[in-house]
């Protein structure tokens, strides 16, 4: 009996010797039943969970939407050669009497960078009038490593949008969206090349629609959102949770540079018709009447004695404008377009615009106490000269 006790005694300290060193040297085979043979089946176990997880989109997640966006997505690389003077001196018009118009001058290249979306299989990219304005040359890269020389098709100043086209074949085509359909809080996602880093995903929600007076440009639409948006983000996508396109991001609002959770971008409502037409015809045709306008304010309203609150008042009207031949005169308060209302002067502007020159359009105003529909003659609106 004392033989088998002390043999049961020592079988235990060897136990407990054991189970103190792979407690403390392998606590994964504790945690699994001890077993080697068991770690594995229950480690191939997990791994097939794990396996199968990430096959399975993650709740929240938008990893779908990004995948189906990216590729459309572009980094757009421009060059420019630009004349600048060696020597401050030689500026003065009495020296360069003596020394000539080209001493001391040299050209630097110039580089900067931007994004773009491909629109179509037949290689036309949406992108920024500033990023490719005044661009000598225009280098494009796409995701799968492709690289491609790209040619100028038209551009749109007045709202800050350009079409470029590179010739290449197999091309991944963004699916256009409603941005007429978006609101508030709705989630987006911007894609673009923020600083040159290299396509990068931001998310973030819509948060505000119909901003304007953000820049020159009368036409203005913008969709806000607080996605982070940076330099070298210009003229990417801002695409909804499904990653269809709803607009094309322009501009931030920054005191230093970076994101600080206001970027704004073209609703895609705008930038299809600017598309089309430059691809149709090489540039945008705009509706035009020939007119002053000033917003309605309500302390415009209060001291006229307006009923209305908000809206658009002819301030002026172009001589022999389309506007003037049919008979629209300065106070007149602008009510609808071809039955279509009008709230503010970017509205009105807008509207017109979208009118084909040489068709004819009615335009309701409020008239003192009468409220007469104008026919007019839609023209061609002037084109915008930026250097004025």
């Amino acid at each position: 009996m004392r033989r088998l006790w002390l043999l049961f005694a020592q079988t235990v300290t060897v136990g407990l010797a054991i189970w103190f060193i792979v407690t403390t040297l392998k606590p994964d085979w504790v945690r699994s039943g001890f077993n080697p043979a068991s770690q594995t089946r229950i480690s191939a176990g997990v791994t097939l969970k794990e396996a199968l997880v990430s096959q399975t989109p993650a709740q929240n997640s938008y990893r779908g939407a990004a995948g189906k966006a990216m590729p459309s997505v572009v980094n757009i690389y421009t060059s420019k050669e630009a004349r600048r003077s060696g020597n401050p001196l030689l500026n003065d018009p009495f020296l360069r009497r003596f020394f000539g118009d080209q001493q001391g001058q040299r050209t630097e290249r110039q580089s900067s960078l931007g994004s773009g979306v491909i629109v179509s299989a037949e290689g036309y990219i949406l992108t920024n009038n500033h990023v490719v304005e005044s661009a000598d040359e225009i280098e494009v890269a796409l995701t799968d490593g492709r690289k491609a020389r790209a040619k100028v098709v038209g551009t749109d100043p007045e709202t800050d949008l350009a079409v470029i086209k590179i010739e290449m074949s197999n091309l991944p085509v963004i699916t256009l969206g409603n941005s007429d359909q978006a609101q508030v809080g709705d989630v987006v996602l911007a894609i673009g090349n923020p600083f040159g880093v290299g396509q990068t995903v931001t998310m973030g929600i819509v948060s505000a629609l119909g901003r304007t007076n953000l820049a020159d440009s009368a036409f203005q639409n913008f969709i806000q959102t607080d996605a982070a948006v940076n330099p070298g983000n210009s003229g990417g996508a801002l695409v909804d949770a499904n990653g269809n396109l709803l607009g094309i991001n322009t501009a931030i609002y920054s005191q230093n540079g970076g994101s600080v959770g206001i970027g704004f971008a073209i609703p895609i409502s705008i930038a299809r018709q600017v598309m089309e037409s430059i691809i149709s015809q090489g540039q945008v045709v705009r509706g035009w009447i020939g007119v002053e306008l000033q917003d309605i304010t309500p302390e415009l309203a209060d001291s006229f004695g307006l009923k209305m609150k908000s809206g658009a008042i002819i301030t002026g009207v172009v001589r022999d404008g389309p506007a003037f031949k049919a008979g629209m005169k300065p106070g007149d308060i602008l009510l609808t377009v071809e039955g279509k209302n009008v709230t503010s002067t970017t509205e009105l502007l807008n509207l017109v615009a979208q009118l084909k020159p040489g068709n004819h359009a009615k335009i309701k105003v409020l008239r003192s106490s009468s409220e007469p529909t104008l026919d007019i003659a839609i023209g061609k609106r002037p084109v915008l000269n930026r250097e004025e």
